[in-house]
């Protein structure tokens, strides 16, 4: 064979074998079909193939990250919300992902829009704004069963955005306003009952100990006169007392006057 033959023969043989040769990388399985029919699964690695007569599929097994877009639902108590989410699935069988479903990607998109729209309307506004991890379980649930005779696994879904009319936000806004201020009344009546409760232990103990009254009184006086005001407000009981010790002081110089005599 001259030259020419030689290199017609070798290209032909390069040829043959780039349409032979497919390589199934770690994360992908190869679905091999001969003439229409499925003739097995091929692993990860280099394989071969009949040209023309062979053709290899190669579903991914990586976790697909899914955003479902924003579905208008109504609530159990007739309130309009939108509510967007997120879904995490795979393929656990190349062999169901290939011929059991034409395109999973765009099946498992559908269904789990769907999906979200019956369940999210199956609960009040309160509830699903509260009770978040209980929905996303039920949905995952509920595709899952739906997404299993195609060999895909569902791991996870998240509702990630909860978006309200206008009118519920403020109502919301002052409701969570109204809480606060409850709150606060409470938080002050429990400090007047317990201040009220230690003004009644002081109130025994100065009935019981009247200088303990003449004591305070005095140091309050101290208290203010520490900060140089100009006037100074005597409480009655003080006058009392020191008319007392004035009446007294009298008698006694009365007496003394009349001893002498």
């Amino acid at each position: 064979m001259d030259l020419f033959t030689l290199i017609i023969i070798g290209i032909v043989i390069l040829i043959v074998l780039g349409l032979s040769i497919r390589i199934v990388n770690q994360y992908e399985r190869g679905v091999v079909f001969r003439l229409g029919k499925v003739i097995g699964v091929r692993d990860p690695g280099l394989r071969i193939i009949i040209p023309l007569v062979d053709r290899m599929v190669k579903p991914s097994l990586q976790i697909v990250t899914m955003p479902i877009p924003s579905q208008k639902i109504i609530t159990q108590d007739n309130i309009s919300i939108d509510v967007a989410a997120v879904a995490y699935f795979k393929v656990i069988d190349a062999y169901k992902a290939v011929v059991e479903i034409e395109n999973y990607n765009r099946a498992v998109n559908q269904i789990s829009q769907t999906t979200v729209r019956s369940v999210v309307g199956q609960f009040t506004l309160d509830e699903v704004l509260s009770e978040t991890p209980k929905i996303n379980q039920k949905i995952q649930e509920i595709i899952d069963g739906h997404s299993e005779p195609w060999g895909i696994k569902v791991t996870n879904v998240e509702i990630k955005d909860i978006k309200l009319p206008d009118s519920m936000q403020r109502a919301i806004a002052l409701q969570a306003e109204a809480e606060r201020e409850k709150r606060a009344k409470i938080i002050s009546a429990e400090g007047e009952y317990l201040a009220a409760g230690k003004l009644g232990e002081a109130a025994d103990i100065i009935t019981e100990h009247p200088v303990a009254l003449q004591l305070r009184i005095m140091q309050v006086l101290s208290n203010i006169a520490a900060e140089k005001n100009s006037t100074i407000v005597f409480p009655a009981q003080l006058l009392n007392s020191i008319r007392d010790i004035k009446d007294f002081l009298g008698s006694e110089l009365e007496v003394m006057e009349k001893d002498k005599k």
